[in-house]
């Protein structure tokens, strides 16, 4: 019975997370739980379970007596990975993206400086590993392969530097990569360009040189920044 309450539940949460996260419901819309059963076929139970996960990423909040409201977008949880699926998955999908993109211009190039001057050296080596590999699945097309190394490559520079913060930021970078390629955002083949500057940042990590790592990570950034503005369909790889 929990699994039947708990597929109910996502099917509820399928339907009204995105359309909040999309603006479909503005701000103070008011949501009943008996209106929630009614539109959705499900139980009280399911309803207010559905209703607890979407007050944890302060999409709505409950009262009694007042029913449940949707709450302002800057109350939202922003950085929560599933609000961001759901936000890349509406209409506002390039304003989201340019907005997870800047979060990384600010995060990644003095993570990798970090990552430059504290990571283990064995670990720094094998990054240079995996920008090679970047570089070979890069240019062969095989973008699921590509993707895997590349969501890699970032969330290892972030956890080399350190810095709890940072690494704690990891899996909203994946979701920027993953996002970007499910919607075919990503070119068939990463720009040649993409690939040498990943491959540049990982050997200046290697090598312990934090200014080199650092001004080659913000090129990669600002890279995607660039073609984002210029042409939305054409992005490089990150």
């Amino acid at each position: 019975m929990a699994t039947d309450h708990r597929t109910l539940h996502n099917r509820v949460l399928a339907v009204l997370g995105p359309a909040i996260a999309a603006g479909e419901y503005r701000t103070g819309h008011t949501f009943t739980l008996q209106g929630l059963e009614q539109d959705f076929g499900v139980s009280r139970t399911v309803a207010r379970e559905a209703i607890r996960v979407l007050e944890s990423m302060r999409l709505v909040v409950s009262r009694p007596r007042t029913g449940i409201r949707v709450r302002p977008s800057r109350d939202w949880s922003v950085f929560d990975p599933q609000l961001i699926r759901w936000r890349l998955a509406g209409s506002g999908r390039m304003e989201q993206l340019r907005s997870l993109n800047e979060l990384r211009a600010a995060l990644e190039p003095g993570a990798a400086a970090l990552a430059a001057e504290r990571g283990d050296a064995e670990e720094r080596a094998q990054l240079v590993v995996v920008a090679e590999q970047m570089v070979r699945t890069g240019i062969a097309g095989d973008l699921e392969t590509f993707l895997e190394l590349d969501v890699t490559f970032h969330r290892r520079i972030l956890e080399l530097s350190g810095n709890e913060m940072f690494s704690g930021l990891a899996q909203v970078v994946a979701e920027v990569l993953v996002g970007r390629t499910s919607y075919h955002l990503m070119p068939r083949n990463p720009r040649h360009e993409a690939l040498r500057l990943h491959k540049a940042v990982a050997q200046a990590i290697r090598d312990g040189l934090p200014d080199v790592a650092e001004a080659a990570m913000r090129s990669i950034v600002t890279e995607v920044s660039v073609a984002l503005k210029d042409d939305p369909g054409a992005e490089s790889a990150s």
